[in-house]
């Protein structure tokens, strides 16, 4: 397989964000989930204002995963006070990592792990952690492979569905 370039995502490719976004998360949970709930989160989930605030966020910043000047996945990390959850400074959260399923496989989601790695080692974070769906076997799998453990759950809300995610955490060594 030819390179896949990890390159930061600016504000004016928010389109682009927003088209893998939507079609990334449709791929992954469509089959589980109602489809009003589907519509509902991927019309909120990936507006043009809740993409601009985050790209814009000081605290968050988003990667795509290119192959063959074509968008093929990407990478959200969060830091301090933007973490949705645990706001550690000594922390950064991977909130997403999701690749088209075209592309499961092929290591694209472990070059986007390992640049939240390297960032989270760069900032000199002590851990990384994430909330995984329960139902999502093949991500829980991937992040267990990497190191990562359960230490806790939370509740996430898809439409008027409360889902629970699995918090896994990973330690860093210096």
């Amino acid at each position: 397989m030819n390179t896949i370039e990890i390159k930061k995502i600016s504000l004016e490719e928010l389109a682009q964000l927003q088209e893998i976004g939507r079609q990334t998360f449709q791929e992954t949970f469509s089959e589980s989930n109602s489809e009003e709930n589907m519509k509902s989160y991927l019309e909120e989930g990936f507006s043009d204002e809740k993409l601009t605030a985050e790209l814009t966020d000081e605290n968050s910043e988003f990667y795509f995963a290119i192959f063959e000047n074509k968008v093929i996945g990407y990478l959200k990390i969060n830091f301090g006070a933007s973490q949705t959850e645990l706001k550690d400074n000594k922390a950064l959260e991977i909130e997403r990592i999701y690749v088209s399923k075209e592309f499961h496989g092929k290591s694209v989601g472990q070059l986007l792990y390992i640049k939240a790695i390297e960032i989270a080692k760069e900032q000199n974070s002590e851990y990384v952690w994430l909330g995984v769906w329960e139902e999502n076997h093949r991500a829980i799998q991937f992040y267990k492979k990497n190191g990562f453990v359960e230490f806790d759950k939370h509740i996430f809300k898809l439409g008027n569905d409360e889902q629970t995610d699995i918090m896994m955490k990973l330690k860093l060594t210096k």
